[in-house]
């Protein structure tokens, strides 16, 4: 079964646990203290369902599995609802700060209270869930939005991205060529421009994003009955696994769970840096069906988290995602998860059926696993397509 899959550990890994002042300058309590003071006043904000899988943690040999559900985040299908969103509101914040003349507190962002809101532009280029999130914060706090799309991505991703108001561009090549779309154009028109993903002299915004999304760490954390020796999350660009890296450390230090990456084997940067040492591009055309995660360099900001915080990354094959949707939308409870949302799951199968990868990881019958359902039916045709009804 892992004949198809890759395995790299990371060298650079520090085992010690100590959050270094470098990392705290990217995510830090205190900064994580705004961003959960204001995004829990949203309307409708609630903690997502963390699922026990019981029968999964005994296929696996392992104690517990659990699950934690993004699929009704914020009504946007995805944990990203977090961090987009997030960064629209502190960009918004401090925009009309500068142009007041004076601090603008963050709940009258939250509350409309500033009309000249509208004459700001946020754009970004994404694969289908981050340009929702964007697009829903500018709609929500008043700001006008541009999203670009690349070639591949589904028409029924960029319609859930244009109900909320935003102007949608597609445009040739793959995700990282339309992100050059969009730093191009908002540099030419004075845009801003909200990206998951950093790069030098790009990183505020990046940040931002990154502690929105601790969030959802921080939540399982708090409903665990006792801390998971492992996290298995998905990489994009690898936003989201640095937050719950960085939630993980600051909360557990030495005792940290053994985190490990999922990428996809058609978009596998994370898997191609790790195998490096350093940072390396993935050059393929990134047709993964796991869009969320089609993305050919990593961010700098999640590099400086992961380097030091991660343990190993697994390449996953295309043919593992369509049999772990099923199985989720069979469960009890039925999960309804869309195809980025399963690659933890497929990750920690191959690694708890692989002898060598099992010792490697220390895997045992008393590990308590965690990954992260980090979008459910984002594209409802796609989703109905590969699960059935």
């Amino acid at each position: 079964m892992t004949s198809s899959y890759e395995f790299v550990a990371n060298p650079l890994a520090k085992p010690d646990g100590v959050w270094r002042p470098a990392q705290d300058d990217i995510l830090s309590d205190r900064a994580f203290a705004a961003a959960y003071d204001a995004i829990s006043h949203w309307p409708g904000y609630a903690p997502t369902p963390l699922h026990a899988l019981a029968d999964v943690a005994a296929e696996f040999g392992v104690a517990t599995m659990r699950y934690k559900d993004e699929s009704a985040r914020f009504g946007l299908g995805s944990f990203k609802a977090l961090g987009g969103a997030y960064a629209v509101a502190r960009l918004l914040r401090r925009e009309l700060s500068a142009r007041l003349g004076r601090e603008i507190p963050m709940q009258e962002i939250i509350d409309r209270a500033h009309p000249e809101a509208a004459e700001i532009t946020v754009c970004c280029a994404t694969d289908g869930n981050h340009g929702r999130s964007v697009a829903w914060g500018a709609q929500r706090f008043g700001a006008r939005c541009v999203i670009f799309i690349h070639e591949t991505v589904s028409e029924g991703r960029r319609a859930a991205i244009a109900q909320y108001g935003a102007e949608v561009r597609r445009t040739p090549g793959n995700y990282d060529a339309s992100l050059r779309e969009a730093q191009e154009t908002a540099d030419a028109e004075g845009w801003f421009v909200v990206s998951d993903t950093s790069y030098p002299g790009y990183t505020d915004v990046p940040r931002d994003v990154m502690q929105g999304y601790e969030i959802m760490a921080a939540e399982a954390f708090d409903a665990l009955p006792e801390a998971p020796t492992h996290i298995f999350v998905q990489t994009g660009v690898g936003g989201m696994a640095a937050a719950v890296a960085a939630s993980a450390t600051r909360r557990y230090g030495a005792a940290r769970p053994r985190l490990v990456l999922a990428d996809p084997l058609k978009a596998d940067c994370w898997l191609k840096s790790f195998r490096a040492g350093a940072p390396v591009a993935d050059e393929g055309e990134l047709d993964t069906m796991m869009a969320g995660l089609a993305c050919g360099e990593v961010s700098l900001l999640a590099w400086e988290i992961l380097k030091d915080h991660c343990d190993a990354a697994v390449g996953v094959p295309e043919e593992a995602v369509p049999r772990w949707m099923r199985r989720l939308a069979a469960g009890a409870p039925p999960v309804v998860a869309g195809e980025s949302a399963v690659a933890g799951l497929a990750a920690a199968e191959a690694c708890c059926g692989n002898a060598t990868w099992r010792t490697a990881l220390g895997l045992s019958g008393t590990s308590r696993i965690l990954v992260f359902g980090s979008e459910g039916d984002t594209d409802e045709a796609l989703y109905r397509q590969i699960v059935g009804g």
